[in-house]
């Protein structure tokens, strides 16, 4: 990273990542790169969002339904294919470049605001 790389502190406080478990897990055959479209619960303020996800080499939908995951719920929707996909789902890359997301490691309440 480079001093140029470098952003103001509210411009990340302006992404409003929350965690949200997810309550539905359905397949996405239309999808150029194998994806999941999540349902995720992110509490009564929010409400249930979708989120298009690839994350297919690591999760499958019995170990994703009641996980809880941490998503940026303010970036738009962004329609994929027949999918509008209303937040985007936090994850980083293992080793051999699968998505492993990022969640936490004690439940907390949905629709908290990670600060």
């Amino acid at each position: 990273m480079t001093r140029e790389d470098t952003i103001q502190v509210d411009q990340f406080a302006s992404v409003d990542m929350r965690i949200g478990t997810v309550i539905a897990v359905n397949d996405f055959p239309e999808a150029r790169i194998p994806a999941w479209i999540l349902e995720i619960d992110f509490g009564p303020e929010i409400g249930h969002l979708k989120s298009s996800a690839r994350i297919t080499d690591n999760y499958n939908p019995e170990n994703l339904q009641g996980r809880q995951v941490i998503a940026a719920i303010n970036l738009g929707d962004r329609q994929i294919g027949p999918v509008n996909s209303q937040c985007l789902v936090l994850g980083l890359p293992d080793a051999d470049g699968r998505i492993v997301l990022l969640s936490t490691d004690q439940p907390v309440p949905d629709g908290g605001r990670v600060s």
